[in-house]
This record gives structure tokens, sequence and C-alpha cells, in this order.
């Protein structure tokens, strides 16, 4: 973990990966701070931010004395804010180029799929 970011955001990210890819389904444990802060050799502290910013969000809740849990709808959750980002952030300027380009959503589509092919 390092990559510029704050760690309590990287950490927050590798949950969420996992609450997506489905390796931390709804209802079940998270790590703890202390476990998380063990592994990636990091301060709780900064660990526990990285949760607080997923209870804030709603993806994670707290069970007192037990630990934090995900939520239900967490993952559904998650895919609609990464759909939403993914759009602005390749989406919004290719279509702005492709119309600078004179190109219309059928020759985008035609793009993608020989592209597709070729992969």
């Amino acid at each position: 973990m390092d990559d510029g970011r704050p760690l309590f955001l990287q950490i927050a990210e590798q949950i969420e990966g996992s609450i997506i890819d489905g390796s931390l389904p709804e209802e079940t444990r998270v790590p703890s701070t202390n476990e998380l802060a063990a592994f990636h050799r990091i301060n709780p502290a900064t660990a526990a931010n990285g949760i607080n910013q997923l209870v804030s969000d709603g993806v994670l809740y707290k069970r007192r004395g037990i630990g934090m849990f995900v939520a239900g709808g967490a993952r559904e959750q998650l895919l609609e804010r990464r759909r939403q980002d993914f759009g602005q952030k390749f989406i919004a300027p290719l279509l702005g180029e492709a119309q600078k380009l004179g190109m219309d959503a059928e020759d985008l589509k035609k793009m993608i799929d020989a592209w597709r092919e070729e992969a």
C-alpha cells in the first residue's frame, strides 16, 4: 500500500473491492482496525479512519461488542457509485473527443466492437 493517496483511503478502497468481488458478502464481519493495522503495518487510527469512512458512506455498520459488518445493499451501492465514477472519468471525455472527431454513437460502438475483437 502506498500509491501516494492517503492510507485510510487505500484501506477503504481495499474493503470496497472485497465487497464488490464478493469476498466480503453482505452481513459478514470485516477485519477489525487492529487486524488491518497489523496486516498493513500501519497505525490503528489510520485503519479506523478507513473503516469510519465506509460507515459514514453506509457501506459498513457496527454491531456493538462484535465488530463491523457489511451493510445490506452495500455491493449494489458501491457498484452504482463506481459506474457513475466510470462515466465521469471515461465516458464523458470519450464522448467529448468523439464529438470533436465527428463521430456518433454508432461509430463509437463499431470502434469498441473492433477493439473487443482484437483483445
